[in-house]
């Protein structure tokens, strides 16, 4: 089940629910815009969804998995890191600054410094989550359906 993130309240009893995302990872992203192709070749060439969904992997019991959906999607900024290094989230930023939703994969990154973090940020409209603990593993869940 869906649970929306509406407001910082909501968001900062998440972020104790699930240990501010400590020992976690991004397994896999998704990304919907809205646009397509039709089968006559005519195309919708507007972003009408704009969705991302993020599926994270915890070493926790209770949720270890989860995944985060960001609707009205304003942009994604990655910096992967390189595979000399872990990718693991220790803790995260998650707060609300002039009415869009930030997530940052470092605990660290404030409303005031967000613009120069050179890490993970996600910045939507909307965010809801549900646990997807049965997603947990090193198989790839999206996929495509030719697979």
């Amino acid at each position: 089940m869906w649970k929306e993130l509406r407001t910082q309240h909501e968001i900062d009893n998440f972020m104790k629910e699930i240990i501010g995302f400590h020992d976690s990872c991004i397994k896999e992203m998704k990304y919907s815009s809205g646009a397509y192709v039709d089968k006559n070749l005519s195309m919708l060439p507007t972003n009408t969804k704009r969705t991302l969904t993020v599926l994270i992997q915890r070493q926790f019991d209770d949720i270890s998995a989860l995944e985060l959906e960001f609707s009205e999607l304003e942009y994604i900024r990655m910096y992967p890191v390189n595979p000399d290094f872990t990718c693991e989230i220790l803790d995260a930023s998650f707060f609300i600054k002039d009415g869009l939703i930030y997530w940052c994969d470092n605990g660290d990154v404030k409303d005031d410094n967000i613009n120069n973090y050179k890490g993970t940020v996600i910045c939507s409209k909307k965010v809801r989550w549900r646990n997807a603990s049965e997603l947990i593993g090193e198989n790839e869940f999206y996929r495509s359906t030719n697979e």
